[in-house]
C-alpha cells in the first residue's frame, strides 16, 4: 500500500479534529468535516481534482 497525499491529508484532518474536540456529537461532526477537508486538500496535491476551477470567477457578458 502506498501512502499518497490524499491519505496523509485525511489522517491529518482526523487527528486535528481529535485534538480540537473532547467528544460528543459536535466533535463527531467536526471530525467528519475536518477529515473531508484534509481529503480534498490531499486530492488537490495529488492532482486528482482541480480546486482552482471551482475557485476561479467566471467572466460573463
Amino acid at each position: 500500500m502506498t501512502i499518497n497525499n490524499a491519505t496523509i491529508g485525511l489522517l491529518v484532518g482526523l487527528l486535528l479534529a481529535i485534538a480540537a474536540t473532547t467528544g460528543g456529537f459536535g466533535g463527531f461532526i467536526l471530525a467528519i468535516v475536518l477529515g473531508a477537508v484534509g481529503l480534498v486538500l490531499g486530492l488537490q496535491r495529488d492532482g486528482a481534482i482541480d480546486l482552482a476551477g471551482l475557485l476561479k470567477s467566471r467572466n460573463r457578458g
